[in-house]
């Protein structure tokens, strides 16, 4: 008997590698649950073939968002839903409308956000650039210190057109911290590159600064340029001011701009410097400029003439008067060595001795120690042909 004929299987489909070949990962993985879910629910081909490719779609999509993530060097991640408004009411959600929907990458829209720090700029800008890569294009940030820098270095090198394409063809640029920084002499020409191949090609760009715009002439040192980057970056976009207190601080009160407090009479120290021996200068007694010129004019009419001044020649009081304005009008800082007019009045071998550590250490040293011996001789403590011991050499003659 001949035996029954069996018709011809096909043979077997190597599904796992065709789905492999296709790079479709997600089917692949998922493909088997799938298949005995749709047996036990009864699903349609078409439904089944549905549900594969929906979820490999948004796997490839959440994997690409990741990707984009990474390349764009954000330094934090922050969506505008996590964007305090109520803390910063200097703006409203709706006033962002345009930058957050698909036409900020379409019609080439930019935005310059300003204002202090900590209130938001770049929470802003990150959020901005996050949602246009939802939306699906490309995104990078860069501080404009690194944008700067590493154009100028390129500029000098001969490779600024090889530098170049890292700032102009991502979809979206976002620059911050323009103003935070000092910039080289040529800050302003490398910017300028950047902005007018962006402008030209449509694409968006996003600054954070803290300084007002009409100061980006002198953080960038010209002030031509930096009206040209202006004009061309808000032509399509918009400027943000945002104000109010730093979000960074707002759980501790910071009085940056205390009430003005009273001079002190003690000197001003600074942190790790020890306190002047005397100080700073001062004028104790403001006397009019009247008198001073007078007590000026007989000292130096004495001492042109070089002669020995005794304590009667004159009145003890009006020679010390006039040896403490003359010294503080050909040397003000020797206020400090001197002492007060009280002090000078009261006991000139106490000022003989400060104007001896004077003399130390400027250029008329003689000068002054002509000074020393008249107020000696004035104030009756010395005679003219005796020496000066307290300014440590014989007194020579007037």
């Amino acid at each position: 008997m001949t035996a029954p004929m069996t018709a011809d299987r096909p043979p077997a489909i190597d599904l796992d590698g065709l789905l492999r070949r296709l790079h479709l990962p997600t089917v692949r993985r998922l493909y088997p649950d799938l298949a005995e879910r749709a047996e036990t629910e009864d699903m349609t081909y078409r439904d089944f073939l549905a549900v594969l490719m929906a979820e490999e779609t948004a796997h490839r999509a959440q994997t690409r968002i990741q990707r984009c993530v990474r390349r764009a060097h954000f330094p934090f991640l922050k969506t505008i839903d996590e964007y305090d408004f109520t803390f910063q009411s200097a703006i409203r959600l709706s006033l962002l409308g345009s930058a957050l929907g698909p036409e900020f990458i379409t019609q080439g829209h930019s935005l310059v956000v300003s204002g202090p720090s900590g209130t938001g700029k770049t929470h802003l800008a990150v959020a901005i650039a996050y949602r246009a890569i939802q939306n699906g294009v490309d995104a990078y940030f860069t501080t404009a210190t690194a944008l700067i820098d590493e154009l100028s270095v390129g500029s000098r090198r001969g490779k600024l057109r090889h530098v170049l394409p890292t700032y102009t063809h991502p979809a979206v640029l976002v620059i911050d911290e323009v103003g935070y920084l000092s910039y080289g002499p040529d800050a302003a020409n490398v910017l300028f590159q950047v902005v007018n191949d962006r402008y030209l090609h449509q694409r968006p760009m996003i600054f954070t600064t803290n300084k007002p715009l009409a100061a980006w002439g002198r953080v960038l040192h010209d002030p031509d340029l930096a009206e040209a980057i202006l004009d061309r970056v808000l032509e399509r976009g918009r400027h943000l001011e945002l104000r109010g207190r730093s979000y960074r601080t707002r759980h501790t009160p910071l009085d940056l701009n205390p009430a003005p407090e009273s001079p002190s009479p003690r000197p001003s120290r600074i942190s790790g410097n020890h306190p002047a021996e005397f100080p700073e200068p001062t004028w104790p007694n403001a006397r009019n400029m009247g008198e001073r010129a007078t007590c000026n004019a007989a000292f130096s009419r004495l001492v042109a003439e070089g002669v020995g001044l005794h304590a009667d020649d004159l009145a003890k009081s009006h020679w010390l008067e006039s040896l403490y304005a003359m010294t503080l009008d050909q040397n003000p800082n020797l206020t400090s060595l001197c002492g007060s007019w009280d002090d000078w009045h009261g006991d000139a071998t106490w000022c003989l001795a400060r104007i001896t550590r004077s003399a130390r250490l400027i250029s008329w040293r003689a000068r002054l120690r002509r000074r020393a011996a008249l107020c000696v001789v004035a104030a009756g403590g010395i005679s003219p042909d005796q020496p000066c011991n307290c300014l440590g050499s014989p007194r020579r003659g007037v």
